[in-house]
């Protein structure tokens, strides 16, 4: 028989389940995904439960989604329309199917946050907070946000000064072309505008991993003149002539990605003596001209900031997310939330549910769901970021 302290253990594990349904009907699909899912939970009532649904299931999305909770049993749950979901180890790019992640999280502190943005004199205000709110340990947030009608970025900025280092996990929906297009659900209330999230700790930690699918070319320099979006100069030199420089060094592979997808990452964190992937933000470069010796990219830079230039493709990407993972196999998940681009899938790898069956094949197996989207949300380093054509994934693992 188990001893008294091996039973305590046992009941404090975390436990996930995760599956998806195609049937064609959206509440059956939702509850053979969820009969699915609860059977991997061994009997325990899910603490947390995450829902996806994809776009192709047009106008019974909003009328089931408002009745979502009397088919998932919950203490909280959220979830979203998308272009396409994710589950386990496949992809659903096209056609309907929905995909649910159930989480027992025993010991954890679970805070629901519908968010709304509202603008005001003073310049705007974020509507949901919960009052006389006590923050958990080891803290993080869970998100999924309509692009449409919720600034992600004026909150991320907003948490920095409130909360420094309080990781963001999520994503932008992508299952609606115009305002008001987008479902988001909390419980029992469906939304068209807004965000809804959970903010978690306590008994569970979530590790944040954030691949971008760049790799860095060349060596970094620190920006020595920058105005606004523009580079002037890289180490006191024109960083056009910088780019050149090491054009010149490049194989004919590099040189082609630096003709059709170079970037720009800037490091988010100073504080070290070397530089590796995932401590960039990457954003592209928009423009560069040889006569004035600048370089813009899609992101404002400051005099002082370490920058060195990336490119990106599929094999890149692969590499990228691989290495990520590696460093989080030592801790084993018990499941994760996988937030990956609609420029990702198919449109960017050859392999078919390419970020879901990596993650299966360096971590797995793990319940696992997710969605593509419109924008991703995770942290670089110690700072949250807004990023496209990435893969944040939010791994759930026991605290301490």
């Amino acid at each position: 028989m188990p001893s008294p302290s091996d039973a305590a253990a046992a009941a404090a594990t975390i436990r996930c389940g995760a599956a998806a349904s195609t049937l064609p009907r959206l509440d059956e699909a939702i509850s053979e995904a969820v009969a699915e899912a609860v059977a991997q939970l061994a009997g325990r009532r899910p603490d947390l439960a995450v829902v996806f649904v994809s776009s192709a299931y047009g106008e019974a999305i909003r009328p089931t989604l408002e009745g979502v909770h009397d088919l998932v049993d919950a203490g909280c749950l959220i979830g979203g329309t998308a272009e396409g979901v994710l589950a386990n180890a496949v992809e659903y790019e096209n056609g309907p199917a929905v995909a649910v992640w159930l989480a027992s999280l025993p010991q954890a502190t679970i805070t629901p946050l519908p968010l709304e943005y509202s603008q005001t004199a003073d310049g705007g205000t974020f509507l949901g907070w919960p009052e006389r709110f006590t923050w958990p340990a080891d803290a993080a947030v869970l998100l999924l946000a309509d692009p449409f009608s919720f600034p992600v970025d004026s909150l991320i900025s907003r948490l920095a000064d409130d909360r420094p280092g309080l990781p963001i996990i999520g994503g932008m929906a992508s299952g609606g072309s115009r305002p008001g297009g987008n479902t988001l659900v909390m419980d029992r209330q469906t939304y068209d505008a807004g965000a809804v999230g959970v903010i978690i700790g306590g008994g569970v930690r979530i590790r944040p991993v954030v691949s971008q699918g760049c790799r860095p070319i060349g060596q970094p320099f620190v920006v020595t003149r920058a105005e606004d979006n523009m580079l002037f100069e890289l180490g006191g030199r024109p960083a056009f002539g910088r780019l050149q420089e090491l054009y010149g060094t490049l194989d004919d592979h590099d040189r082609q990605l630096v003709r059709t997808s170079l970037h720009v990452g800037r490091v988010a964190s100073e504080y070290q003596d070397r530089f590796e992937r995932g401590d960039f933000l990457v954003r592209n470069v928009v423009g560069a001209d040889p006569e004035t010796g600048v370089v813009a990219v899609g992101d404002c830079i400051r005099t002082g900031q370490t920058v060195q230039f990336h490119v990106r493709d599929a094999a890149t990407a692969h590499d990228d997310l691989v290495e990520l993972l590696a460093r989080s196999a030592a801790r084993q998940a018990a499941g994760g939330l996988v937030f990956t681009c609609n420029g990702r899938g198919s449109r960017m790898f050859k392999t078919a549910s390419h970020d879901a069956g990596c993650l299966q094949e360096m971590l797995g197996p793990l319940p696992v769901a997710g969605f593509f989207a419109q924008g991703e949300i995770g942290p670089i380093g110690p700072k949250n970021c807004l990023h496209g054509f990435t893969a944040s994934i939010a791994l759930f693992e026991p605290a301490g």
